[in-house]
């Protein structure tokens, strides 16, 4: 696989974007990715938590755990 093509050299690239983050347990977070690590922790800036299509609550900073994650989509509007 080509570097470039790499899943974290991906996310990288989408560092200050807005993403939405799909949890194990059916949460979904959207928010814009302001870090991100080897183990795909993920930090989100202004970040809303939604279940079953339901906004639940309104964070500030949320940091989601890596090996929770189960689906990022990148570029999604806000």
């Amino acid at each position: 696989m080509e570097p470039s093509k790499k899943p974290l050299n991906v996310l990288v690239k989408q560092l200050n974007a807005h993403i939405a983050v799909l949890l194990k347990n059916g949460c979904e977070y959207k928010g814009k990715m302001v870090k991100c690590d080897g183990h795909m922790n993920i930090l989100l800036e202004g970040a809303t938590e939604c279940r079953n299509g339901q906004l639940i609550t309104n964070y500030g900073n949320v940091l989601l755990r890596g090996n929770n994650i189960l689906c990022i989509m990148l570029n999604v509007p806000r």
